[in-house]
């Protein structure tokens, strides 16, 4: 019996849990106009002295919709420039990677090149002062 109340508590939670999000829902339709635009868009579909073929279309240019707009294939076009720009980001990083890995293989080459450059002036400067000393002798 006591596992039947709880069971009951929580069916009722979740309706009033419901209700809530409902009343919520509805609140924030009438705050933000949608009903007053819903009632206005279906009071004048009602009024309209013959039924359009096509309400939804109807209900589209009502609420100020460019006419003869494909919403789905607007949708997939969306979809495929999401995508297109997502692979452009990718190669551009990569190119971007690339030309870092190469500006850092130049660096350390010019490095490597500099410190040679170094080690040989190094060398001379030793070989001329050896040479000196031999003459001065």
């Amino acid at each position: 019996s006591n596992n039947n109340n709880n069971n009951n508590y929580n069916y009722n939670n979740n309706n009033s849990s419901t209700a809530n999000k409902k009343e919520e829902f509805r609140r924030y339709l009438e705050h933000t106009n949608v009903l007053d635009a819903l009632t206005k868009v279906l009071v004048g579909l009602y009024e309209e002295p013959e039924r359009p073929a096509n309400p939804m279309e109807y209900i589209r240019r009502y609420l100020g919709a460019p006419p003869n707009i494909d919403v789905d294939a607007l949708q997939q076009e969306n979809q495929q420039l999401q995508l297109q720009i997502h692979t452009l980001q990718q190669q551009l990083l990569q190119k971007q990677t690339t030309q870092t890995q190469a500006q850092t293989t130049q660096t350390q080459t010019q490095t490597t090149q500099t410190q040679h450059q170094h080690n040989q002036t190094q060398t001379q400067q030793k070989n001329h002062q050896k040479q000196q000393q031999q003459q001065q002798q």
